[in-house]
């Protein structure tokens, strides 16, 4: 019944489509030809055009076929009171298709939708045809070179877009209302400007990439737009997703201007990635000149090119078919596979089952994998298609062209939207379906009762290797390790170990000279892009090579230590340390971390959650906006993370019963017979385990072996022979009694973290003094804004503080994301400058600091604390590390507690505040201000 659902609303869908693009002018062997290799096809599509255009006898049958179908499908809906509501209008178009259709069957349903859509799609199928393919490669062969290019928009696409350029050899420069953006372009080698106005003196071509219509009339014709200091025959590129009649408008606009300036259509398909690798779809239309003066530019861009006669609005014609189709494909998907949850199907195998059947679209196969991982991180937006499907709805309606479908499905985006998920992937429309019926689509996998799977494990190695692996690993050589930590809370699980937040060639001599076991380096790579983080951990690498070639003797292990849920840059900051130091005998995968609940057993990496194991990748971790993955078995997760570059079966593998029955010894053998630059993932699931790894790979590196190692903390401390010691209190670091209140910051947004806050508001009430801190004012809105939210809360706290009172200053709750993961980075990045600014403006000096969240932790002891050292005393709690910052800090002395936000129980932060909170009343002063703002 699902799929007889599908094809159901795919059929009329594409009656819809092909009869809109037709009335727009567009040959429908075009739209056909286009469409069948692009995002809006489906097996449908593919086999009732056809069959339409050559009036074919079997469309009656085709047609009468999916009318039964769908009428059984409309039953079952009564039956288990669900609403259908796309099938119900397509079934009733069905029925009207079906109308003309006699008892013989010898009436064709044409006739029904000539006299619907006003169109006989037979003649013009009939049409002389062209090659649109073909004409493109006439087109490039034949275009003049461009030198300088105008780029207005550096959006997710856009930036993609101009980047792809700038690496082709082009000279771009750009504009973006979002000057972090600008930025990260000048990172790359491109040039930037202010406004329009400047971009567009002096460019040949100039790229307009925005996101609607108004927006690109403004950058056009607005206050500083580039219209009018364009230069006679330039042209103008419209690859935005507009309506064909904006586009008609808008050249008639030019044409006034009587300065030759020519306008391409030219709206893109294809994503993000493929923006940025000029592997993009690109239906173009316009002058013969235009385009000539354009193709070397479109080409650099594009996969598939195609040449659409009929002028400017053409080409943007068939980009709204397409939309039109790819729109309902996504909603259709969420009635299908909400109607399967109802039916108490297995939403996952039904997916499965999907894939080879008739009802299958491109778009369902993209999507319906977001709704069954309940993973909305937005590639593409909901409210992107309430404005495509609004662009359809309007030129259908000018057109006078009914399209029931896709008003259907435009208003099931405007309700997605309207319920606060406009920013959420589009395939978050099956969020209205749950909503209202209650259903869940998500196929989750079983949970496992923890101690049932620890129990059902061989029993651990009789002999614990850890007294003996600092002997073991000084045996021959000054043999260090060296932990790039990617955000401070890598040093959960040590103790009396150095941190460094700087790393000159003459700070890692010293270290060295030390003679330390180990010694972190603070990155904070986690809060950078992909790029920058390589490029750190290039640099580090190069001046420890450096530093270590200074101190004879020396060698080093790297720890690349990330976070034990799988966030972070991997493959990449590997690849960057590997670029510098050459080949390794194999990378070791170890993300265990006992304190946090994190176990690999069987390559599965599971999170605990109370009593339960929740395997990585069904956690809200793994919908991380920049770091999501899907995969919890390690192996396949590091040929997610690499692309296929690793596959699932190259990758080695240390189970629990290698550990436990056959000891140290055996892990040794193990590494030693890997072949050089394996990856080999640890399976652990106690301390115990990840000695008797800690202990057999001492033992390889003895014999020569080098290895980089990609994990969380328990491997540090296991490898250096650190064992726990009981948390921290203020009286074992003799602190007299408190004179100021605490400070305590929260920027970590994970459900675990807003937990803990409301269990710590809970238990605290009016002791606590709370001010939050507006995420869309810091990031979002303008700086006068953004300037006038820090500064109250700086008053406030410096005030709280003074009063003894412990203060609890906290980002709003609501995440907010961009459309990609940079642009979820760059707000990420604007939350946490504001929190650093806010702390560097605190001059009350407080009882102690506790920053909630590993960003966040990491610019506040950097940035706002200045922190060029620091030494990990040891925890608070078990998972949370309490550093000593060095004297040159703003706060010296004061203990400063890094509190990662995916560790302990939703009373965890409350324990650590209540070790160190002290009681006080309110002053006069906090009365006045409580009062004023």
């Amino acid at each position: 019944m699902v799929n007889d659902l599908l094809e159901g609303i795919h059929f009329v869908a594409s009656i819809e489509a092909m009869y809109l693009g037709v009335r727009a002018g567009i040959h429908p062997t075009i739209i056909y030809d286009i469409i069948s290799n692009a995002a809006g096809s489906s097996r449908i599509f593919v086999e009732l055009v056809p069959k339409l255009l050559s009036e074919d006898p079997l469309l009656i049958d085709f047609l009468k076929s999916t009318r039964k179908k769908a009428s059984h499908v409309m039953d079952m809906s009564k039956s288990v009171t669900f609403p259908l509501p796309l099938l119900g209008v397509a079934y009733q178009q069905l029925v009207h298709g079906s109308s003309a259709v006699t008892g013989d069957g010898s009436a064709s349903p044409l006739k029904v939708w000539e006299a619907s859509f006003g169109v006989n799609i037979v003649d013009a199928a009939g049409e002389q045809i062209y090659d649109a393919s073909k004409l493109a490669d006439q087109l490039v062969a034949e275009s003049k070179a461009a030198k300088r290019i105008g780029f207005i928009g550096l959006g997710a696409m856009g930036f993609g877009m101009a980047s792809h350029l700038l690496k082709s050899g082009f000279c771009v420069v750009a504009y973006d209302v979002y000057k972090p953006t600008m930025a990260r372009f000048a990172d790359l080698g491109g040039s930037t400007k202010g406004s329009p106005e400047e971009i567009a003196k002096d460019v040949e071509i100039l790229i307009i990439m925005v996101a609607n219509e108004s927006q690109a009339d403004s950058v056009l014709f607005g206050n500083a737009g580039a219209v009018p200091v364009l230069s006679a025959g330039t042209s103008v590129i419209l690859s935005s997703t507009v309506s064909p009649g904006f586009v008609i408008h808008l050249n008639r606009r030019l044409e006034a201007e009587c300065r030759q300036i020519k306008l391409v259509d030219a709206p893109v398909s294809g994503g993000v990635k493929r923006a940025a690798d000029g592997t993009l779809t690109i239906m173009t239309s316009g002058t013969d000149e235009a385009l000539h003066c354009t193709g070397s530019v479109l080409s650099a861009l594009s996969e598939k090119l195609y040449v659409i006669k009929g002028g400017c609005g053409a080409a943007s014609s068939v980009k709204m078919v397409n939309q039109l189709l790819a729109g309902v494909h996504i909603a259709s998907a969420a009635e299908a596979m909400s109607f399967a949850a109802r039916l108490n199907l297995r939403t996952r195998r039904v997916f499965e089952i999907m894939q080879h059947a008739r009802g299958y679209s491109w778009m369902f196969g993209n999507r319906v994998p977001h709704m069954l991982d309940n993973d909305y991180t937005p590639y593409s937006a909901v409210d992107i298609f309430v404005k495509d499907l609004g662009i359809v709805s309007c030129e259908s309606s000018n057109s006078r062209i009914p399209v029931h479908v896709s008003s259907i499905a435009h208003q099931l985006f405007i309700s997605g939207s309207a319920s606060g998920w406009g920013r959420y992937d589009d395939a978050a429309v099956v969020k209205v379906y749950e909503t209202l019926t209650g259903v869940k689509v998500e196929g989750k996998a079983p949970m496992l009762s923890k101690e049932d799977v620890l129990q059902s494990l061989p029993s651990e190695w009789p002999e614990d290797p850890i007294d003996n692996l600092v002997p073991i690993a000084s045996h021959s050589s000054k043999k260090f390790l060296v932990v790039l930590d990617d955000d401070p809370t890598g040093t959960q699980t040590v103790h009396d170990i150095e941190v460094l937040t700087e790393w000159p060639v003459e700070a890692l001599v010293e270290q060295f000279l030390k003679l330390p076991t180990c010694f972190f380096i603070l990155t904070n790579s986690r809060s950078m892009t992909a790029d920058k983080a390589m490029l750190l951990v290039q640099t580090i690498c190069k001046n420890l090579k450096a530093a270590a070639e200074k101190v004879p003797g020396v060698s080093y292990t790297i720890v690349l230590r990330g976070d034990s849920t799988l966030r972070g840059h991997f493959p990449e900051e590997a690849d960057a340390a590997v670029s510098v130091l050459g080949e390794m005998d194999a990378w070791i995968i170890c993300p265990f971390f006992l304190q946090g609940g994190r176990y690999t057993i069987n390559d599965i990496h599971y999170v605990a959650d109370s009593d339960r194991l929740i395997p990585a990748g069904e956690t809200e971790f793994a919908k991380d906006a920049v770091f999501g993955y899907k995969s919890s078995n390690l192996r396949q997760w590091v040929e997610e993370k690499t692309k296929g570059r690793v596959l699932e079966n190259q990758v080695s593998t240390i189970s629990i019963t290698l550990l436990r029955k056959q000891g140290p010894t055996a892990v040794c053998e193990h590494l030693c017979s890997l072949e050089k630059g394996s990856v080999c993932i640890v399976n652990a699931a106690s301390d115990r385990d990840m000695a008797v790894f800690a202990s057999g790979m001492i033992q390889a590196e003895l014999k020569g072996k080098r290895f980089l190692c990609r994990t969380a903390a328990s491997f540090v401390s296991a490898r250096i022979g650190i064992k726990p010691k009981p948390p921290i209190c203020p009286n074992d670091l003799g602190l007299k009694r408190a004179l100021t209140g605490g400070l305590i910051i929260v920027g970590s947004y994970v459900p675990k973290t807003t937990k803990q806050v409301d269990e710590l508001r809970s238990q605290f009430g009016q002791s606590l003094r709370v001010i939050e801190v507006s995420v869309e004012m810091v990031s979002m809105k303008s700086m006068e804004d953004r300037d006038q939210e820090i500064r109250r809360i700086v008053e406030l706290g410096n005030a709280y503080i003074q009063s003894r009172k412990d203060t609890l200053i906290l980002t709003s709750r609501q995440l907010i994301t961009g459309k990609t993961p940079e642009e979820s980075l760059e707000i990420n990045y604007k939350v946490s400058s504001a929190l650093v600014e806010i702390v560097r403006r605190i001059d009350s000096k407080p009882h102690y600091i506790i920053a909630k969240g590993g960003i966040t932790s990491s610019d506040i002891a950097t940035k706002a604390l200045e922190a060029k050292r620091a030494k990990v005393m040891g925890q608070a709690l078990a998972g949370v590390p309490l550093w000593q910052l060095g004297p040159e800090s703003r706060f010296p002395g004061v203990p400063y507690i890094v509190f990662p936000g995916n560790v302990g129980d939703n009373s965890a932060l409350a324990k650590v505040v209540k070790s160190w909170a002290s009681p006080s009343r309110s002053s006069t002063k906090e009365i006045l201000l409580i009062i004023l703002l």
